[in-house]
């Protein structure tokens, strides 16, 4: 088993596989160049090929003795316009346009509108948003058959091209036909994240929970205004969250989405669960191999907002350089949170502790860490909710996440500040510092002399029994017993 040290940051990165990474070689020099977590696009490419990455995945997870989160990322429901005579066809600007049920190809004056839910729940004036934004239509009238809009921006438009509804919550299911197919083969295939596409209400969560089955963890996508609506719910009933900008800056005025990104990264941290800061993060390293300026800051905002992950999209699933935009992102990050300011920035929102004694102790960790030198506090898990906790308070040190599950170490993949370890249970307070020291040593996170923080449940093997913390010092000669 080869050895790779901590990556000496909080903060983790997610990295798509696709055509330019899915190869075991590419996907281990993305693993050593800081990625932590792997996103499988459901949206594209076939079962058998996707199969493979993730038997690539879990080879180099075995290779390095890491857990490693597979985040599977579902297609859900895309609207679309039908086909045009000759593939496409030129809508005038400030002239009309009428989508409507007619299946003939269309043109310059009208196309098919194959969804048939949309017509009839259309008002005046409300907007219609086709290929990612790049045709503007706003709605003069909307009946059963036809909706009659104005072109407010016009263009080429070719076939198939999505269409984006932003001021109406549109009645489809969040699963398709082909969504279930993949969540299925995501869940045979052993996937620790399902990210759930294009979610507007809560209801739209309970389909993808049932057909889970208890296993894995699923990741609602805040990609349109109206889940934004109805966010502390989402949050309540997901395991986590993803700001998803690229939809949103389609469905939204650009300038809206920074505050909005910063309001859904707050709400979820109050709510202890990780958030994903995902799309065009470093957009132009497709072609690049350098990124601009500004997509440098981008990336570290997310991190001074103290997002649990950054994500790589084409950057990596179809770039030109695919190393390097990780090598880049895992760079921002570490210059970022060796800056003397990033706690303060990351503490500026207030997360206080709920009433119990899990909550309690978890804060209280930070306090410590705080106020004494401490080189890890180790977490003892089944479930990683005391892990959660502990992420919540973003404490100035590492946290080693010791647990017997390997599927809760490599959820846990994803959290911030999370170094996860898949290990034997524990079954006395004695093998409980004695694995801590142990685990601390051999990661890489103590030296002679470094106080670990212990926190854990008594009794041991009970889930959500969090009561007990306890601080230990590493001695000169645990060091020496261990290599160190």
């Amino acid at each position: 088993m080869k050895k790779l040290d901590p990556r000496g940051r909080k903060v983790k990165i997610l990295a798509t596989t696709g055509p330019a990474s899915r190869e075991p070689e590419m996907l281990r020099k993305l693993f050593r160049a800081g990625a932590d977590a792997f996103r499988v696009n459901m949206s594209h490419g076939e079962h058998a090929v996707h199969a493979e990455t993730i038997k690539a995945i879990r080879a180099l997870e075995k290779e390095f003795g890491r857990p490693i989160a597979i985040f599977c990322d579902l297609q859900g429901p895309k609207l679309r316009v039908g086909k045009f005579a000759g593939g496409k066809a030129v809508i005038r600007h400030s002239g009309h346009f009428t989508l409507d049920r007619n299946p003939e190809p269309g043109d310059e004056t009208r196309v098919e509108l194959p969804h048939p839910e949309l017509f009839g729940l259309l008002e005046k004036g409300q907007r219609l948003l086709i290929d990612d934004g790049k045709i503007r239509l706003r709605v003069i009238r909307a009946g059963t058959d036809e909706i009659l809009c104005s072109a407010e921006v016009g263009g080429v438009i070719s076939d198939r091209k999505g269409v984006n509804v932003p001021d109406a919550e549109v009645p489809i299911p969040a699963l398709t036909d082909k969504d279930r197919r993949d969540l299925a083969f995501a869940m045979d295939h052993g996937a620790d994240w399902i990210g759930l596409s294009f979610v507007q209400r809560p209801e739209d969560l309970a389909e993808a929970r049932k057909l889970m089955g208890g296993s894995g963890s699923l990741c609602a996508k805040i990609e349109k205004p109206m889940a934004v609506r109805r966010l502390d719910e989402l949050i309540e009933l997901s395991d986590g969250i993803m700001v998803a900008r690229g939809d949103l800056g389609v469905e939204l005025e650009p300038q809206e989405v920074p505050p909005l990104q910063k309001r859904i990264v707050n709400q979820t941290r109050l709510m202890g669960k990780p958030v994903i800061v995902a799309t065009q993060m470093l957009e132009s390293m497709i072609e690049s191999p350098a990124p601009t300026r500004a997509e440098v800051s981008d990336v570290a905002n997310a991190v001074y907002d103290g997002a649990d992950a950054v994500m790589l999209s084409a950057e990596t699933a179809a770039g030109e350089w695919p190393e390097e935009a990780v090598t880049i992102m895992h760079r921002i990050a570490r210059q970022v949170e060796d800056d003397e300011g990033y706690l303060e920035r990351v503490r500026m929102l207030d997360t206080p502790p709920d009433r119990t004694t899990a909550d309690a102790l978890a804060h209280a960790c930070m306090t410590i860490a705080d106020t004494v030198e401490i080189g890890a506090i180790t977490v003892f898990t089944g479930s990683g909710s005391t892990a959660r906790r502990v992420a919540r308070e973003r404490p100035s040190v590492p946290m080693l996440v010791l647990t017997p599950s390997m599927k809760t170490a490599r959820r846990v993949a994803l959290l911030w500040g999370a170094h996860a370890v898949a290990t034997k249970d524990i079954g006395s307070f004695e093998e409980m510092i004695a694995k801590g020291k142990r685990m601390v040593l051999r990661h890489g996170f103590g030296r002679a002399g470094s106080k670990l923080i212990a926190l854990a449940g008594v009794p041991f093997g009970t889930p959500g029994s969090t009561n007990l913390l306890h601080v230990v010092t590493l001695a000169g000669d645990e060091l020496e017993r261990h290599g160190g």
